[in-house]
Order: C-alpha cells, then sequence, then structure tokens
C-alpha cells in the first residue's frame, strides 16, 4: 500500500518518522506547499526511502490526481482543509485520516459517512493527541465500568524550559492553538450537550516536580465527539488544557482585544485579517521545536457491577534528545501513523466515518504506544 501526508511541518514529519519505523508501506511520501518546508523535512528525516513532492492544495485536479496514486491520505495540514479533502478522498475511493481541531468540521466530514460506505473508504478525523489519544482513554473508561459518574480530561504540551510572557512555546499550528482558545467548549453534562467559553472555569492542577502547581481551562476541541457517542454512559464530560499558571489570564487579554479575529480591518490602504497578524506574531516570538514535555491526566468514577470505581490515568513525556523529535510531535504525530498502520493491516471491518473511540481497539492501541515508549500509567481504587 502506498501512503501521503499532506504537510510537513511539525507534526507531518513527526508522522512520516512513525511510518519509516514501523510501518511497512510500499511507498511513504510526505507533500508541502513549500519548498523551504520540504527542504527541512529531508534533513530531518534523512531517509531515502521517503518521497518528497510539492503540492498546492488549492489546486483541486493536482489533488485529485495524487490522490488516486495513494491508497491513504493523511492530513497534517491546517483543519479548514480536512472537509474538503475528506470529499475528494471520497471521490477517489482513498481512506483518509487527519488530526482535527475543530468541530464543526468534523461533524461535516460525519456526514459523508454513506457515500464513504458506499466508496468502501474509511475516514477517521480527530485522530492526535486531544483529540485522539484522550478519545480512546474515554472509551477505555467506559469500556471498564457499567456507567461513569464523570470523565475530566487534562492536557497540555508546554516548555521545560518556560520563558516569560506567556510561558508557552509553538508545538503546533498557532492557527489550532487559537481555535482552541477562541471556539467554544463541549461538555456532558447528564444528557444535555452544552456549549461554553474557551479559557474559563480555572481550575489547578498538581504534578510531580519541577512543574507542581499549575492551571487548567476549557478549551475547543478536546471532547470533540465524545459526548455525543458516549452520551448514555457518562454522566459528565470535560476536557481541559494544561498550563503554566497565569497563561490564561495573559493569553485572554489578547483575545478581548480582538487580535484573534477573522473579520478584515484597515489601515491605510491595506487591508488585514487580525488572526493572521497575531498567529505571525507568535510563530516568530515564541520559542519553537525546544525541548518540551506533554502532561497529561484523566480523572473517572463510576460504577461497576453495584461498586464505585476510581480511576485515573497519568502520563509525563519528554522530548526525545536522540531524535529531535517534541513530546508533542510523538504525543500527536505516532497516533495518527499507529491509526494508518491498522487500516494498512485490514483491522478495521466497516467502511464509513469514524472517530477514533467508534473504532479503534483500546488494548491494541495502548501496546502500540508501549513500543514508542509511550507509557501511560493508569490507577484503579475501589470506593467501597
Amino acid at each position: 500500500m502506498k501512503i501521503i501526508i499532506l504537510g510537513a511541518g511539525m507534526i507531518g514529519r513527526a508522522i512520516a518518522y512513525d511510518l519509516s519505523k514501523y510501518s511497512n508501506f510500499d511507498n511513504i511520501t510526505i507533500a508541502d506547499r513549500d519548498n523551504k518546508t520540504l527542504y527541512s523535512v529531508k534533513k530531518f528525516l534523512n531517509n531515502q526511502k521517503i518521497n518528497l513532492i510539492k503540492i498546492d492544495l488549492e489546486n483541486i485536479k493536482i489533488v485529485k490526481k495524487y490522490f488516486k496514486n495513494f491508497d491513504i491520505v493523511v492530513s497534517a495540514v491546517p483543519y479548514k482543509y480536512n472537509y474538503f479533502l475528506a470529499k475528494i478522498a471520497i471521490d477517489t475511493k482513498t481512506h483518509f485520516i487527519d488530526l482535527g481541531g475543530n468541530n464543526d468540521i468534523v461533524k461535516k466530514e460525519l456526514g459523508l459517512s454513506k457515500k464513504a460506505k458506499n466508496n468502501d473508504v474509511i475516514i477517521i478525523p480527530d485522530c492526535g493527541l486531544a483529540p485522539g489519544l484522550t478519545s480512546i482513554i474515554t472509551k477505555d473508561i467506559v469500556e471498564q465500568m457499567d456507567f461513569v459518574d464523570y470523565i475530566k480530561l487534562r492536557v497540555g504540551g508546554l516548555p521545560q524550559n518556560p520563558k516569560p510572557p506567556l510561558n508557552y512555546q509553538i508545538v503546533f499550528s498557532p492557527y489550532g492553538l487559537i481555535n482552541e482558545y477562541v471556539e467554544d467548549a463541549i461538555i456532558l453534562d447528564h444528557g444535555k450537550i452544552l456549549k461554553k467559553k474557551s479559557m474559563t472555569e480555572i481550575e489547578t492542577i498538581n504534578f510531580p516536580k519541577p512543574f507542581g502547581e499549575l492551571e487548567a481551562f476549557l478549551t475547543s476541541g478536546g471532547c470533540s465527539t465524545l459526548p455525543y457517542t458516549f452520551r448514555s454512559k457518562i454522566g459528565y464530560l470535560d476536557y481541559k488544557t494544561i498550563r503554566y499558571k497565569g497563561h490564561c489570564e495573559k493569553f485572554k487579554i489578547f483575545l478581548d482585544l480582538g487580535f484573534a479575529s477573522e473579520k478584515k480591518i484597515k489601515i491605510d490602504k491595506q487591508f488585514f485579517v487580525p488572526r493572521d497578524i497575531f498567529s505571525t506574531i507568535l510563530m516568530r516570538n515564541l520559542p519553537f521545536n525546544q525541548k518540551d514535555v506533554v502532561l497529561l491526566k484523566v480523572f473517572a468514577e463510576g460504577k461497576k457491577s453495584g461498586k464505585k470505581l476510581k480511576l485515573e490515568y497519568f502520563l509525563i513525556d519528554y522530548y526525545d534528545e536522540k531524535n529531535k523529535i517534541t513530546s508533542m510531535m510523538r504525543l500527536t504525530g505516532y497516533p495518527v501513523s499507529i491509526t494508518a498502520q491498522m487500516i494498512q493491516q485490514g483491522i478495521f471491518k466497516e467502511y464509513g466515518v469514524f472517530c477514533s473511540e467508534k473504532i479503534i481497539s483500546c488494548d491494541l492501541f495502548f501496546d502500540e504506544l508501549k513500543k514508542r515508549d509511550i507509557s501511560i500509567n493508569k490507577y484503579v481504587k475501589n470506593r467501597d
């Protein structure tokens, strides 16, 4: 089978790296519209087996042409392209997976399920860290209980050496970051699916030294389809992003001032989109591709055979010093690669559009992560 990764940025190259190490695809190709980015990924991967091509996603004819030459397409480009790419994948009878990142786009992709099934195509959005890995952890919790009272998902990618004023570094597209902070968070509250403002409901969360006391707050995208999938299985479900203390208050000032607006403004005789300018400023001024860490805690409580059960999932994953791969690249890119390999191996027996919690085996997925030195610690306590 042949696979192509669209986007040669941080996550795209992590997916390509993992595929080159663990898969047996006949052909692995990574595509981008920028020659400099392709040259950079060529140096990073240093693997003659991986092909590099230049593609402009705005050229539909070229995109369709390439899709026809591959069995699986992976989207590691901004979420705005995913619905458009999913439709092309169905037309060309090509399996398609992406990182998700926007609730509305994922909903539109799910609406393509009948067409995908008719064309014998598998489409899986939300295959990264959150949603993705967190979706499978949620499924794992549900499968262990008769009913889950609550699940609280807490995840964050942080610099190991934070620098003021934001104590944050760019670990993926700034557009994705802004979207998480601007769009409403979706939560499940005892049968009701509610929307709440992101960057609200700040809480304190503790990790072992050197991290100590951190903050977590509501953000968009992390729950994605989970409230709909498990509406009858979970009482309360929410997702919060972990940051160093004070980050939320500082960043929110920019949002309140309109820096993330997508409405054009006129300065002198030129028009500008504030979000484009803000994203560029973040890219130019925040640390990039430095040593990072991904922190994860998931809290859950429920009942099994009439007894109360309390679960906690815990992960601290550090920058890969040997291969110069950030933890965010590992925790986002490797789950995507694992999912692609499951398609290649014929593990999925149905066609259509499915999010991770609907189609992926928890045990199989966790076993694959362990091969990559990513171990999620699970603690079980009987409350009775």
